[in-house]
C-alpha cells in the first residue's frame, strides 16, 4: 500500500474497471483480484499487501535503514514473545536520532510523537491526582471508622 501507487490504483483503477464493464458490478471482488493479478507485477502485489502507508513514508526518507532495522527488531521480538521495549531500545533510539537528523522530512511524525507524549503525560498526571484523591478519601473513611 504505497502512498503513490495504491491510492491511485485502489480508487481509480477499480472504478475504471467497473465503468467500462458495467455489466459485471456483482463481480467486484473478482475484478479487484484480477486487477492486481492483471497488472502482472507480483512485486507490487506483495508490496501492497505487506506495506502500510506509514512504512512506505518512513522508508522513503533518509532513515530507511534505521527503520528497517527497527521493524525487523519489532518483528523478531513479537515472534519470540520478547519484551519489545527492552529488546528494541537501541534500534528505537537509532531510528529516533536519525529522524531528528532528517527532521525536515520526518517533521510530521516527530510532531505527532511529541503530541502523543504530551497527552500521555497529561493522562498520567490525571491518574496520579485521582489516586491521590482516592487515597485521601480512603484515609478519611478509615479515620471515621476508627472514631
Amino acid at each position: 500500500m504505497s502512498s503513490q501507487n495504491p491510492e491511485p490504483e485502489q480508487s481509480p483503477d477499480p472504478k475504471a474497471l467497473k465503468d467500462p464493464e458495467p455489466k459485471q458490478p456483482s463481480e467486484e471482488p473478482p475484478n479487484q483480484e484480477s486487477k492486481v493479478e492483471g497488472e502482472g507485477e507480483g512485486e507490487e502485489e506483495e508490496e501492497e499487501e505487506g506495506e502500510c502507508g506509514f512504512c512506505l513514508f518512513m522508508k522513503a526518507g533518509g532513515c530507511k535503514e534505521s527503520f528497517v532495522g527497527w521493524e525487523n527488531c519489532i518483528r523478531e521480538a513479537e515472534e519470540n514473545k520478547e519484551d519489545v521495549v527492552e529488546k528494541c531500545f537501541e534500534a528505537t533510539s537509532a531510528l529516533k536520532k536519525c529522524m531528528e537528523a532528517h527532521a525536515d522530512y520526518y517533521e510530521p511524525i516527530l510532531r505527532a510523537e511529541k503530541k502523543a507524549e504530551e497527552q500521555a503525560i497529561i493522562e498520567l498526571e490525571k491518574e496520579k491526582e485521582e489516586e491521590g484523591l482516592n487515597a485521601q478519601e480512603d484515609s478519611k473513611d478509615l479515620q471515621k471508622k476508627s472514631d
